[in-house]
């Protein structure tokens, strides 16, 4: 715990300060998702004494069956997203096209990307799940936005971040410039308190984070590069360590050092490029993990410098820390 009580608008705030021509928008549209993730964990913890789990017996555009937590996940940051005058449209996982902030409403310089409830599939079986989120800034000339403002590289992020849902609540975000810090729910005030400031992940780990369920439909370059991890030998055999929520393995990677890999396979003809998401899951915890002195990769390219082509694009994710993943690169390359 820091040595004195920051909150996370304070924090914000004595960010802000850098910036002396900022206007505060940007502040109080961090200050906005914070709120609204503090809500989500409240239903969250409350989960399994409600009539929220389970499924809607709906179909979200990525063909997965949605559960009635991620809908109330994502009406709760729609909601506070579109009411704060700093947004003027969002995309989410769950909804095919983008959406913008009422006329009835102000709307703001800024669009936010998310995915509200990483992992949902674990809520029946009561293990982590999470929130992603990212920000830009507003490219084109429409102030009320369209989806081309959505198709930026992820270099362009002004902010991302994640929180996870588990035996406490943890809010992780950057700026790009300011480092990574940590943030913990403590339930009895209401309020995120810094936890971990300046986190930097270990240039190498000792942790592997793969489904090697799926190792028959790996291509030849990730079967070896477990297989490598697995031997004997330098600081081997790596530890496996795969709980199946996205931001539940990367936060406990980003915070030990180490790798996690959902690399293209050969499963799905119909998804020859990976199963995540670019625009809700990869880029931003690639600025998360960048930010804290790490590198995430699709094997061949930064997944920061990969320009969308449509808003729901998938990818291939293998992030954590530096030394780890140019080591999977090599093995991609041929040179392992």
């Amino acid at each position: 715990m820091a040595d004195r009580i920051v909150t996370i608008e304070s924090h914000i705030y004595e960010q802000q300060r850098r910036f002396p021509e900022s206007t505060g928008e940007f502040s109080g549209l961090l200050c906005d998702i914070a709120l609204a993730t503090k809500v989500i964990s409240l239903e969250v913890n409350r989960a399994g004494l409600v009539d929220i789990l389970g499924g809607t017996g709906t179909i979200n555009i990525q063909g997965e069956r949605v559960r009635r937590l991620d809908v109330f996940a994502r009406d709760i940051m729609i909601d506070i997203l579109q009411r704060s005058g700093k947004v003027c449209a969002i995309a989410t996982e769950e909804d095919a096209d983008i959406i913008q902030v009422p006329r009835d409403l102000p709307n703001g310089h800024y669009i936010v990307s998310f995915d509200p409830l990483d992992g949902s599939s674990n809520i029946d079986v009561n293990v982590s799940i999470g929130t992603i989120f990212s920000i830009h800034y507003k490219s084109g000339s429409d102030e009320n936005g369209t989806e081309s403002d959505f198709l930026q590289p992820g270099v362009k992020q002004i902010c991302a971040g994640y929180v996870v849902y588990g035996s406490s609540t943890i809010m992780v975000y950057t700026d790009g410039s300011g480092g990574v810090h940590g943030f913990t729910l403590d339930p009895s005030l209401g309020e995120f308190l810094l936890s971990h400031p300046d986190i930097k992940i270990p240039e190498r780990g000792r942790i592997y984070s793969i489904n090697e369920g799926y190792e028959c439909w790996w291509k030849e370059h990730t079967r070896r590069y477990i297989e490598y991890v697995k031997s004997e030998g330098d600081g081997r055999p790596y530890t496996s360590r795969y709980i199946g929520s996205l931001v539940s393995d990367f936060h406990r990677n980003l915070l030990y050092g180490g790798i996690f890999l959902y690399p293209e396979d050969t499963r799905d003809p119909k998804r020859p490029h990976g199963k995540l998401r670019l625009l809700y899951e990869a880029a931003p915890l690639a600025l998360v993990v960048e930010a804290a002195g790490g590198k995430a990769t699709t094997g061949t390219e930064r997944i920061l410098d990969l320009e969308p082509d449509e808003l729901h694009q998938r990818v291939p994710l293998i992030l954590g820390s530096r030394l780890d993943v140019e080591d999977y690169e090599a093995f991609c390359r041929g040179e392992r």
